[in-house]
């Protein structure tokens, strides 16, 4: 009788199925599929876990209203102080815009 040949045990890098081939036939004779271990151990800490993502969301709510209540006053400021520029020096060209980079 004609010897067996041993299947080769492959990883497959995308879903880390294990396949098993067989050389001659460069076929795949069976296979297992890769268990994933659970990503909570418990509900308990699942449910801490929620509760403290639920304050870090309320803070940085919180703090984009913050930043948005002053950015007027912020781009206020920004034009008074590069119109006293300009006004102090009219003959000065205007600064480089990003499209006249090109």
């Amino acid at each position: 009788m004609a010897k067996k040949a041993a299947l080769i045990t492959v990883t497959c890098p995308c879903c880390q199925a294990e396949l098993h081939i067989d050389p001659e036939t460069a076929a795949v004779i069976r296979h297992k599929e890769y268990v994933k271990p659970p990503s909570v151990a418990d509900f308990e800490t699942a449910i801490q876990r929620m509760k403290g993502e639920e304050g870090r969301r309320e803070d940085a709510f919180k703090k984009s209203i913050e930043a948005h209540k002053t950015h007027h006053d912020v781009l206020s400021k920004k034009f008074d102080e590069m119109l006293k520029v300009a006004k102090e020096n009219p003959n000065e060209p205007p600064p480089k815009r990003d499209i006249d980079f090109d």
